[in-house]
């Protein structure tokens, strides 16, 4: 070739330029970002679904005169692609001194809970700021629809993302409590809504208001304040004086709810505001003139020029050998036909994958990213020609300007692309992905193949000497991932033709989760009616996900143009549906699943189709057309409310103090275990996983792995000094000596000198099995009675005689399946041995550091006081770190003792999903009496859980499931019985809620199905078997004084205008035929204090220095939910000190001895009055010397204590006082105390998809006299996401065939994402009324779990909505369904003429299914 070609590449990274002539070409752009230092961006899940990762990259578009800047995910990005570009990481942005204005009100506003998520965050925030400066609401809601939060429940850091708004409030600017953004003149206000400075009052200035859902912009007189600095704000002390003040002024409001004290969430936003610097896009970094040069081709002497390159990897197994960068069109056909296997590299988001997780190896790739021929876009007479690689953003940005200029009779076509890309993954994909590789890779549930493919769009394809020829979409696809790209050919162009008068044209897809998601279906259709006869004369109908490649239907197109009707008669519907269900019928076992699911959503698509465009032709003849409207799928802008009232009783503890890292956090300076630098020489560990799910190991032969140059050790099970059995009931080895027992359990570890070359290694590891049967579900174990032997058991009062004198007995079932913890920190550690006597320092992320501390010891046959464990934050852990974190642990210690050196084990999100647990899985036979108006007489059930093949801590799970069954409720007679079933899949472990929100589920569940029977509502029944204050629980516990729930209950039924609400949802149900609305009101209550009444005990060591400042250390980790902030506060108030004064540094089991694990919510409680005692103790020793010198700073005063000899230094302790129950006795205090709490939501739900919106949510929590209210609302509105994702689109499915988990990565399992939180979302803190009854700490109560359970009011509210569904169709039969509400199972149980068209037989549902619940 003559073409001369570069051997390095140049980039920007913050400002600095970087060359690199010894490229590693497997290398992504986010190890090399890390391995330079810049920790900020995570690796979260290694495929581009989470957006931790997420760094901004700018190159310099010649045709335009200006950079461009885009978001990308760092963890598929090749580094070799860089060339030219400047990369933005989050530390390029600000420090935590100095932060960007992104930064700062993340961090300010509660936005960055554990952290890890957050510079994800930032960076998409930022991105769209560089690209407009005053962005819509929408546009920053949108913005981040590639980045994945399982802490806040994401509704802080819009509130925060949102005061850059256009709309929002900006300089000047508060947002109400009710979210109406207030605007002043003056840029002043106390953050109240109806502040006398924000128009009447002393100024009498007028507003500008929008509502947040508006997107109506300013007025100008508003928007001109953009220049103002953020410095006068507070309450304007306008009017009248403080109750108590000494003659200053008070708020203007007076006292009271209206007034700054009765206001807590806006006094507080107020004071963030006052912090806020200034956001001024003209003082962004310019971008680099250098690329200006590089990108234009003007770089003087001595300088890089940009040419194309091409690169060699010398390194041993490398996947990408050979490397190419062309410039031109020509230049890549010649590399093409010189290397006709070479793959093409756009976005890499195919390729990056399938290198990762599936490990091919692809010798030769070519970036095609840098070629503008192939990006042009050329307008024809009859259509529109795309240069085949431009990327889908840019494809959507083009096709919105052409629909808009060519109008909708010739843009349909156009539009229906544009539908499909409006959920098609995240920003970060969209940004680098392109359409050549869309088509190319010929997956058969791509998103916009169907629309191509159904408009008749043709392909250019080109090769070496200028040949081209053209190829119809619908000749495109051969056969499962084959196309007909000849070798040496490139897809160069696509056309899409323009569209006609009478035609109509719609995409529709379906996924389990809305936005940044894969299809389960989707389809384009398109019909052309001639206007005179009313029929249609040409159609086509195009789906992905009903076979092994997209396709067209043609039976469905030929019943639409030949069914002998008029279009928009309701005969011509019913033909055409029926041909779908006839054409695209799927067997029982087909790959992928949802077999009816699927069927019956590819009718409903037709259906859908059919009514709108009826409607949109003007035809209206038939029930469903007159319907069409209700398909409208326009999202509504989310806006969240808090109320609490703020605190004056003390200085710190109460307030709404934002996380003491958060600004780290946002800045990327907070260090995770995995950003620890290297320790010199450190070695890296990966895990050999069980092929099986149930076999005897037979042999291990890692031969092949030790050949490698730099692979040190394979250790197994004969290599373990110590104890090789671990966990409480000792019943699980740390590595396998005869059998596995699920599916990806660590077999063996491979300790190398990278983490690359150790998981290459440990693939190469080979082990022999002899296989056995294993049971995976809860169901089958139960039926075979594989359980443990321990049995938890509550019996109380006559059962057999209570149902007997019932009015009506019910018998039933009840499940719920399992839930992924999904932090995005994965599990990790570092073991360092510190060279002699056998001391080892573990740096691990870990919920239970004395644990993983004994554990270690154990295993290397060492003393306990030898290792050291240290966790200074986590990125997540809700349960999953307390436990199965050891194993982690343990195995880095194990390389680190053989080796002598240090290893470093980071599991990526498929080893952590596969080996770490998840929550429990519960199935309940239940049998409950009631009388006929609906009050309970008894209740017999029968639970068990999921507890995998070990114990781990499913007893303790079982027990709090068990003593949660009868949440808020009084039955008669119970007898509740509860099993742990023996499985073969991972150990599971502790969640958030820890079986307590199962034990709940299990009887909310049998409560729906008895007031169907009974025909009445659900919540009538809630309502009068509420428990009262006088009540004995099941476990023999007085409810008593604190008992607060029925007055919860009634309070909310009030304020959230329940009665009116179900009125409202009754008649929009009467009128709609395709949507229906439902709402749920569910209580809970929440026992505080670990089951094992050793646990219940806490402990801190607190050190004041000389110059003043204390150090607090205590046994409670930090993982986002603020402890550490809370402890602060606590030590503050406690010492009379400002809380700057304090600080935190880590928790280790060297300073806190023998702690508890971080869990059951009750750290706050344990580790808070530890904290409380040693300060108190401290307090006391110093005063003499306070009062004895009342006017010096409290550091002078430190200094003389220490000068006198006094003691600085004291430990805490804390047992909780009265707890310990007796299981055989029912006897004793299982809980301290409970948690309260009340939800009602209302949902909206697609029938034909199963689809749903949350509409709006109102929680009512009690947590006594919190210690940080804001932390508290950031804490229920996290869990109660975690617990809507739970009970709907978090679905964990195995493979019944070899046990393997299918739901890995975020590709496959659906978290909650931002838009996907309720629209309008309401959280009220019960105030308190007169003395507290509660013995804990300044009279709080913990809050992390509690709210979780509340959640499910969502699935409740989907239940009703789906209820209404029934009745439509004349389904009157009492309707179960199981947690999680998928859309497949949603759509399902409407039960109409669909889904009946679409149901496989008994007899036919022949063969193994694809995947279970488990």
């Amino acid at each position: 070739m003559a073409t001369e070609f570069g051997t390095s590449i140049v980039f920007y990274v913050n400002g600095e330029r970087e060359t690199l002539s010894d490229v590693d070409l497997d290398e992504t752009l986010l190890e090399y970002l890390r391995g330079r230092g810049l920790t900020g961006t995570k690796l979260g899940c290694g495929e581009g679904g989470c957006g931790a990762c997420t760094v901004m990259v700018s190159n310099y578009d010649v045709d335009r005169s200006q950079p461009v800047h885009y978001t990308v995910n760092a963890c598929l990005c090749p580094l070799y692609v860089m060339d030219g570009k400047h990369v933005v990481t989050v530390e390029g942005l600000g420090t935590a001194e100095t932060p960007h204005p992104v930064q700062q009100r993340i961090a300010l506003l509660h936005g960055s809970q554990c952290g890890f998520c957050t510079p994800g965050f930032v960076m998409s925030l930022y991105t769209l700021l560089r690209n407009t400066p005053e962005p819509s609401e929408m546009e920053i809601e949108e913005c981040f629809d590639g980045n994945l939060c399982r802490c806040t429940g994401y509704r802080p850091i819009l509130d925060a993302a949102k005061t850059f708004s256009r709309q929002a409030w900006k300089q000047g600017a508060v947002v109400g409590a009710d979210g109406l953004a207030q605007v002043s003149k003056s840029g002043k206000g106390c953050g109240k809504a109806d502040c006398c400075q924000l128009g009447g009052g002393s100024e009498s200035e007028s507003t500008a208001e929008s509502t947040l859902a508006s997107g109506e912009s300013l007025s100008a007189d508003a928007s001109d304040q953009s220049s103002k600095t953020v410095s006068d704000v507070g309450c304007c002390k306008g009017s009248t004086e403080s109750k108590g003040s000494t003659g200053s002024k008070g708020c203007c409001k007076g006292t009271g709810a209206k007034s700054c004290a009765g206001s807590g969430p806006a006094l507080e936003k107020a004071e963030a505001m006052a912090q806020f610097r200034a956001y001024d896009a003209t003082q962004e970094p310019i971008f680099p003139p250098f690329l200006m040069r590089y990108a234009r081709g003007t770089t003087v002497d001595g300088e890089p020029r940009r040419q194309a390159l091409a690169l060699v990897n010398g390194r041993s197994g490398a996947q990408c050998e050979r490397f190419f960068r062309p410039l031109t069109l020509e230049q890549l056909l010649a590399i093409v036909g010189e290397h006709p296997q070479a793959k093409l590299v756009a976005g890499n988001s195919e390729v990056g994958v399938e290198a990762r997780f599936k490990h091919s190896a692809f010798a030769v790739q070519v970036y095609v990213g840098d070629i503008p021929e192939l990006r042009v876009v050329e307008r024809q007479a009859d259509g529109v020609s795309f240069g085949a690689n431009i990327t889908l953003a840019q494809f959507a940005r083009e096709l919105a300007q052409l629909s808009s200029e060519l109008g909708t009779e010739k843009a349909q076509n156009l539009e229906a692309c544009l539908e499909a890309l409006r959920y098609f993954a995240g920003n970060q994909i969209r940004n680098v992905a392109t359409v050549a590789g869309n088509i190319a890779t010929a997956s058969p549930i791509s998103d916009l193949n169907p629309v191509l493919l159904a408009s008749g769009a043709e392909l250019t394809l080109a090769a070496a000497g200028g040949q081209r020829r053209t190829v119809k979409m619908a000749d495109f696809f051969l056969g499962y991932r084959r196309t007909a790209l000849q070798a040496g050919e490139v897809l160069e162009r696509v056309f899409v033709p323009h569209s006609r008068a009478g035609e109509v044209v719609r995409a529709y897809k379906q996924a389990k989760r809305k936005d940044d998601d894969i299809a389960i279906v989707t389809c384009a259709m398109r019909v052309v009616v001639d206007p005179a006869s009313g029929r249609v004369h040409d159609a086509a109908f195009a789906f992905g996900g009903m076979a092994p490649t997209t396709v067209l239907a043609a039976q469905v197109a030929d019943a639409a143009r030949d069914s002998g009707y008029a279009w928009d008669e309701p005969a011509a519907r019913a033909a055409a549906v029926a041909a779908c269900g006839a054409e695209l019928r799927l067997g029982y076992a087909v790959p992928g699943g949802m077999a009816e699911y699927r069927a019956a959503l590819a009718c409903s698509f037709v259906a859908r189709f059919w009514a709108e465009s009826c409607a949109a032709l003007g035809l209206a003849r038939g029930a469903d057309a007159a319907h069409a409207g209700e398909h409208s799928e326009a999202r509504e802008l989310s806006r969240g409310q808090q109320a609490y009232d703020a605190v004056a009783e003390r200085v710190v503890v109460g307030k709404g103090v934002a996380h003491l890292s958060a600004l780290r956090q946002a800045t990327g300076e907070a260090r995770y275990v995995d950003d620890m630098p290297a320790v010199g020489g450190e070695l890296h560990m990966a895990l050999v996983p069980s092929a099986h799910a149930h076999a005897r190991i037979t042999a291990i032969d890692a031969s092949a792995a030790l050949a490698l140059a730099g692979v040190e050790r394979v250790l197994t099970a004969a290599d373990v000094p110590g104890e090789n059995v671990w966990n409480i009931f000792r019943d699980e080895e740390l590595l396998p000596t005869r059998e596995v027992h699920y599916h990806g359990q660590p077999v063996a570890l491979v300790v190398a000198r990278t983490a690359r070359l150790a998981q290459r290694a440990a693939r190469l590891v080979r082990v022999a099995y002899d296989a056995l049967p294993a049971v995976l579900t809860v169901r089958d174990a139960a039926a075979r009675q594989a359980w443990f032997g321990e049995e938890r058991v509550l019996r109380n009062g006559d059962v057999d005689a209570a149902l007997a004198a019932s009015d009506v007995v019910l018998a039933g079932e009840s499940y719920c399946g399992a839930q992924e913890h999904f932090y995005l920190e994965p599990m990790c550690a570092v073991a360092v041995p510190r060279g002699e006597a056998g001391e080892l320092d573990l740096y691990a992320s870990t919920q239970n550091p004395t644990e993983a501390q004994m554990v270690c010891a154990e295993a290397l046959g060492v003393a306990a006081a030898r290792v050291v464990c240290h966790v200074k934050r986590m990125g997540g852990g809700f349960g999953g770190k307390e436990s199965r974190s050891v194993l982690v642990s343990t195995f880095a210690a194990l390389g680190a003792h053989h080796t002598r050196r240090a290893v470093r084990l980071v599991l990526d999100r498929d080893s952590d999903m596969r080996t770490s647990g998840q929550r429990h899985p519960f199935y309940a036979q239940w049998t409950v009496g009631a009388t006929r108006d609906g009050r309970l007489r008894a209740l017999r059930m029968r639970l068990f859980s999921n507890g995998g093949f070990s114990h781990d801590l499913s007893v303790g799970v079982l027990e709090r499931a068990v003593s949660h069954v009868d949440n808020c409720y009084r039955f008669a007679a119970t007898d509740i019985v509860g099993r742990v079933c023996r499985t073969n899949t991972q150990s599971n472990t502790a969640f958030r809620g820890f079986g307590g929100c199962q034990g709940m589920l299990m009887t909310e569940s049998m409560l729906c199905e008895l007031a169907d029977r009974l025909e009445l509502t659900v919540e009538h029944i809630r309502r009068i078997n509420m428990y009262e204050s006088a009540d004995v629980t099941p476990f023999s516990q007085p409810l008593g004084a604190d008992w607060n729930v029925p007055r919860m209950w009634d309070q909310l039924h009030a304020s959230a205008d329940f009665a009116a609400r179900r009125r409202a949802c009754d008649e929009y149900n009467a009128r709609t035929r395709f949507r229906k609305r439902g709402l749920a009101m569910l209580p809970t209550k929440f026992g505080i204090s670990f089951g094992v009444k050793h646990l219940n005990q806490g402990m801190a060591l607190v050190h004041v220095y000389m110059d003043g400042s204390v150090l607090v250390a205590h046994g409670g980790t930090e993982m986002g939910q603020g402890l550490h902030t809370k402890m602060a506060q606590i030590a503050a108030e406690t010492l009379q000190l400002p809380l700057s004064a304090i600080f935190i540094s880590e928790t280790a089991t060297n300073t806190a001895a023998n702690t508890s694990p971080t869990a059951a919510s009750a750290s706050s409680d344990l580790n808070g009055f530890a904290v409380h005692n040693a300060c108190a103790a401290l307090a006391r020793r110093l005063q003499p010397y306070r009062d004895e010198h009342p006017d010096l700073p409290f550091a002078k005063v430190a200094k003389i204590a220490y000068l006198d000899r006094c003691q600085l230094t004291e430990a805490g302790h804390y047992a909780t006082p009265d707890i310990g129950f007796d299981w055989q006795k029912n006897q004793g205090l299982l809980y301290f105390y409970f948690t309260q709490g009340v939800a009602l939501a209302e949902v909206e739900l697609d029938l034909l998809t199963g689809a749903h919106t949350t509409r709006r949510v109102d929680v009512l929590m009690d947590v006594g006299r919190s210690l940080n209210k804001a932390i508290d609302i950031g804490q229920i509105e996290g869990a109660f996401a975690q617990g809507q994702g739970w009970t709907t689109t978090e679905e964990y499915l195995y493979s019944p065939r070899d046990g393997r988990l299918l739901t890995q990565g975020p590709g496959n399992y659906k978290i909650p994402s931002a838009l996907d939180i309720p629209r309008d979302f309401r959280v009220e803190l019960l105030e308190p009324r007169g003395p507290s009854p509660l013995k804990t700490i300044f009279s709080s109560k913990g809050i992390g779990e509690p709210p979780l359970f509340l959640g499910s009011s969502v699935f409740f509210a989907l239940r009703d909505a789906v209820m209404a569904a029934r009745r439509q169709h004349g389904v009157t039969a009492p309707l179960h369904i199981e947690c999680p509400a998928t859309p497949e199972s949603l759509r399902l149980a409407c039960e109409d003429e669909i889904v009946e068209l679409t149901r496989i037989p008994h007899e036919q549902r022949q063969g193994t299914p694809f995947a279970v619940r488990i």
